[in-house]
């Protein structure tokens, strides 16, 4: 009987590591600067997605490495306008999602976020929804009350007229902090990776990496979806007026997606920015807008620069989807930015990193400086640039809304208040915490006092 000896098993596995370092020493990634332990294994990144910090450990990468970085093994981040172009082009680019965005599946449904099928969807803005909530965005305007305004305003997207009422009825209100402090990130992270593992710790794992439990979210968007007479303008309205039949569950599914989606990043770019203008170094902006508003007092937004300069600087410093948005690349391989890459090869862009390496675009990227959007020479570059909400047929679809709350909600509070930070609160409380698809304060609250002001 053949027996395999000690030194043969142990001559065997240093064969295949040879292999192995080999074939890595030899891909097409290796080729792509980054660090020498990306081109071996994709642990690190796993981790970093584990410890909420994926977003923030790729921008440091570009940081050292330039505007074309090698990730993990197999993925490739870029940063210019030309890979942007090439990745997420609106006329169909052929790179198709990847399964990470199995992720943030709803009920077992890809939605519109996380469909592999392209398809371009664009929101109105109902006026009814910005009236009512002008009256009442600043009731208490700390993070969960600015959640609670992104919450009213989608839902009333989604169902009006039954939307949600955050700022005055409890439940809502419940049913928002559900879905705004969702902290099951880590337990599906473990799930899609590892689905055995999953199995069989799920007892210890719920210990630390929570599942994701929105009962009265659930109950919400299952109970609306069944609904015949929403209006004309809503989202509902319009997934029942599509050509192919959709179920409850499907249209539950797509609607429970929007609204986190659309609490998520509005309400904490929203918070991010407040802070940012609460800051002595900041707070010189305020004046700037209450002096806009003041002397327009009917003005479209679209006649109010200095707004559109202050937001589009919050979004640029702090941006609405931050995450890197994996693709495949298509059969045959492509050329992005110099480098060759076979299909199959995972490549994105993350706002984060757009907005903050190109410095011949962003001059002193990490100061905030609402004044760039003021200028004439450039304008044009810095608007391309401008991939706060994604681009193309798979950008952000609530980008129209979300620009209109936000911009509702500033003009509400910056001409009548000041503000200024809670002395409870410190600068690294409001560190990014990466969520993968939005970002939220690392102490999860931003406390702000609210000074009205005479005249």
């Amino acid at each position: 009987m053949f027996i395999l000896s000690p030194s043969f098993l142990l001559g065997a596995a240093a064969l295949l590591v040879v292999t192995h370092l080999i074939i890595r020493l030899t891909s097409a990634t290796a080729k792509v600067p980054g660090p020498l332990i990306s081109n071996f294994t994709s642990l690190v990144l796993k981790w970093h997605e584990l410890n909420a910090s994926r977003t923030v450990y790729i921008h440091e990468l570009h940081k050292n490495y330039g505007p074309v970085v090698r990730i993990a093994p197999n993925e490739v981040s870029f940063t210019s306008i030309d890979a942007i172009k090439e990745i997420y082009g609106s006329g169909g680019s052929g790179y198709d999602k990847t399964e990470f965005y199995d992720l943030f599946q709803v009920y077992g449904k890809r939605t519109m976020f996380s469909t592999l099928v392209k398809g371009d969807t664009y929101l109105e803005v109902s006026s009814d929804c910005r009236e009512q909530n002008r009256s009442r965005g600043t009731a208490q305007l700390t993070k969960p009350a600015l959640h609670a305004y992104a919450c009213d305003c989608v839902t009333h997207q989604l169902f009006h007229p039954y939307g949600s009422n955050c700022l005055q009825n409890k439940d809502d209100e419940e049913m928002m902090h559900q879905v705004a402090a969702d902290d099951s990130l880590q337990n599906r992270l473990v799930q899609y990776y590892s689905p055995i593992l999953h199995r069989l710790g799920s007892s210890i794992l719920t210990s630390f990496a929570k599942p994701r439990l929105i009962p009265l979210a659930d109950n919400f968007v299952i109970e609306n979806a069944k609904e015949d007479s929403t209006a004309d303008f809503t989202v509902l309205n319009r997934l029942k007026e599509k050509d192919s039949v959709l179920d409850t569950i499907d249209m539950a599914a797509e609607c429970l997606d929007h609204m986190a989606a659309g609490i998520d990043t509005t309400g904490d770019v929203l918070c991010f920015l407040m802070w940012e203008l609460s800051l002595p170094r900041s707070i010189k902006y305020q004046r700037l807008l209450r002096e806009e508003f003041r002397s327009k007092p009917d003005a479209t937004f679209d006649e109010l620069p200095m707004l559109d300069a202050v937001l589009n600087e919050g979004l640029r410093c702090f941006p609405a989807i931050p995450m890197s948005l994996p693709r495949y690349v298509p059969h045959g391989g492509r050329v992005i930015d110099g480098f060759s890459l076979p299909q199959k090869t995972v490549v994105s862009c993350q706002a984060l990193s757009v907005h903050g390496i190109n410095d011949h675009v962003f001059p002193e990227p990490d100061k905030f400086y609402p004044e760039r959007w003021l200028e004439a020479e450039g304008d044009a570059n810095r608007r391309r640039h401008q991939w706060a909400f994604s681009s193309g047929g798979r950008g952000c679809i609530g980008k129209h809304l979300a620009m209109a709350e936000m911009k509702t909600l500033l003009r509400d509070v910056y001409s009548r208040y000041e503000t200024e930070p809670d002395e409870s609160m410190k600068s690294e409380s409001m560190a990014m915490d990466d969520q993968l698809i939005s970002s939220r304060p690392l102490g999860k609250r931003c406390l702000l006092k609210f000074v009205p002001v005479k005249g």
